[in-house]
């Protein structure tokens, strides 16, 4: 093999992948680079932060434990967690749960240790998602039936998983879930409370109408905790449509209005007090038609109930949306740890989404899809730093198999340069990689010029090329281990390029533009390389 092209595709996550060091350009070489494999910064961090497991294949799922998460790969999974739906993050949720349960059984899991690392990342990022919303409508509430408003929950701080074992991750999420489940039960009963005000101020010196009202409460709370569990979110169960009115339970003044109770009963806890005002005028107005025409008396509860399903509607959106907002704003804020690249700042996605949790004011259409660009662009970027790190590792694993040095570099233009001159290869031929904007390219290498080669050298050039395609379908491979798809296309199977080791790899990519010694061109990148091709699949997109 001459020369090959790969776009690789980012599949599963591998759980300990850490931030690339930033790798230093590139040296001109005039020796042959010797000794055993010696990636550069970049490659060499990632390569220690890689456990066994992910090196020699994913280990046993039940060990998977012990396994620490890495923060590229935690901050991959943050934003996956972002990009996804309720629907999505719930079942991770119930998974990462059943996955605990298992080990606390001593039962045996089907999951590999990087599925049960999203799971459990995601579980995480719903879990922390609603904390922030949760103490956000904590925080805006002033008022509270008889004393001042809701206290502030106390809860324990948002959890990190970067850097924990896998273990530890699920007994934390454990506990702060269980928290969670406490303070939202508290709060959904604070929220009763005032919605039962406001039912029971709609009737003064109606004790009737009270009592029906005090039955129902401890069912409002009840009925929306319960809607709000991970099971429910999975399956998308609400809540529960308020009773429809029929012909029967309208039939005399008591029915009525037990039915009109029914009906704003099924109200959200924290549906919007215009609307809830409206549905109570409605029941108001059944009531006093029910003795004399009973007909407008269930067309009055009928336009209560879709008061009730309006304002419902709205309640849960708005609480969808903080939930949203909090995970892309922990996505957005997070930070690289402090010897590495610096990830982009992004004020304009920042301010609108602490704005909404501060104040309660919904984005514009405008300012969710630059949310929703920023979001993308950081997830681009994350992914292309992982691609970059583990095609390095990659590499390390091979030259770790096959013998013979190995390093990487990042000249002017490429994201990353990968030479490996395998066992009994050295010192006339190696392989090389190249890696610029999401392309990834192979050649097989020969020390020189261009110019004609002698028969024998041609011969040699050919056998190098022969056993590159196998190295390659090593790489391959172990790319896959490493949660990367590299689909190799061959563009030409025979003659070896020329170049030197350790130099400049753009010249060697394309020898009639360069002469030997010289550099090459600086000018831009094939239209090929300089888009971006990463992908992720497997998730549902928000």
């Amino acid at each position: 093999m001459s020369s090959g092209v790969a776009l690789p595709t980012l599949d599963l996550v591998a759980p300990s992948v850490a931030f690339p060091q930033p790798l230093p350009a590139a040296d001109v070489y005039a020796v042959p680079h010797t000794g055993t494999a010696q990636l550069g910064d970049a490659a060499s961090e990632a390569s220690t932060q890689m456990s066994e497991a992910v090196a020699h294949g994913l280990r046993e799922a039940g060990e998977a434990a012990v396994e620490v998460l890495g923060a590229l790969s935690g901050a991959l999974l943050a934003g996956r967690a972002a990009m996804l739906t309720t629907r999505v993050l719930a079942s991770a949720a119930v998974r990462a749960a059943e996955e605990q349960r298992c080990l606390e059984r001593q039962e045996e899991l089907s999951a590999a240790a990087a599925e049960q690392w999203q799971a459990a990342a995601y579980a995480v990022a719903r879990a922390n998602a609603r904390r922030t919303a949760l103490l956000a409508r904590c925080a805006r509430d002033t008022g509270a039936p008889g004393d001042g408003g809701p206290s502030r929950p106390d809860l324990p701080p948002p959890l990190d998983p970067v850097g924990r074992p896998l273990g530890e991750v699920r007994a934390e999420l454990a506990r702060l879930e269980e928290a969670l489940r406490r303070a939202e039960e508290r709060r959904t009963a604070w929220e009763v409370a005032r919605l039962t005000a406001v039912l029971d101020g709609a009737a003064e010196g109606d004790d009737t109408w009270r009592r029906l009202v005090a039955d129902r409460r401890e069912a409002m709370v009840r009925r929306h905790t319960a809607s709000r569990t991970a099971e429910a979110e999975r399956d998308e169960a609400g809540p529960g449509e308020p009773p429809r009115p029929t012909a029967d339970a309208t039939a005399d003044p008591e029915a009525v209005r037990a039915l009109g109770a029914d009906i704003l009963a099924a109200l959200d806890p924290a549906a919007a007090s215009a609307t809830v005002e409206l549905a109570v005028g409605a029941v108001g107005r059944a009531v006093g038609r029910a003795a004399l025409d009973p007909a407008r008396a269930r067309r009055h509860l009928v336009e209560a109930r879709k008061f009730v399903q309006d304002a419902n509607r709205k309640a849960r959106r708005r609480r969808a949306d903080e939930e949203w907002a909090a995970a892309q704003l922990d996505f957005l804020t997070r930070r690289a740890p402090e010897d590495t690249e610096a990830l982009d700042e992004a004020p304009d996605a920042i301010g609108p989404l602490r704005r909404l949790l501060a104040e309660g004011v919904p984005l514009s259409p405008g300012e969710r899809r630059t949310v929703e660009l920023r979001v993308s662009e950081r997830m681009a970027h994350l992914e292309a730093l992982y691609v970059q790190a583990q095609c390095a590792h990659a590499l390390t694993e091979l030259a770790e198999r096959f013998g013979g040095p190995a390093d990487a570099s990042r000249p002017e233009g490429q994201d990353l340069r990968l030479d490996w001159t395998p066992d009994g290869w050295g010192p006339d031929h190696w392989l090389r990689a190249t890696l610029v904007g999401g392309t990834l390219r192979f050649a097989t290498m020969y020390r020189g010029g261009p110019g004609e080669r002698r028969p024998r050298e041609r011969a040699l050039d050919d056998a190098r090329c022969a056993e590159a395609q196998e190295r390659l379908a090593e790489f391959t491979a172990v790319a896959r281990e490493l949660g990367l798809t590299v689909d190799l296309r061959i563009e030409q199977t025979e003659g070896a390029r020329p170049g030197l080791p350790g130099e400049d790899g753009a010249v060697v990519l394309d020898p009639v533009r360069r002469t030997f010694g010289g550099q090459p061109p600086r000018g831009k990148p094939d239209r090929e390389q300089s888009v971006p091709r990463y992908r992720t699949v497997g998730d549902e997109p928000r």
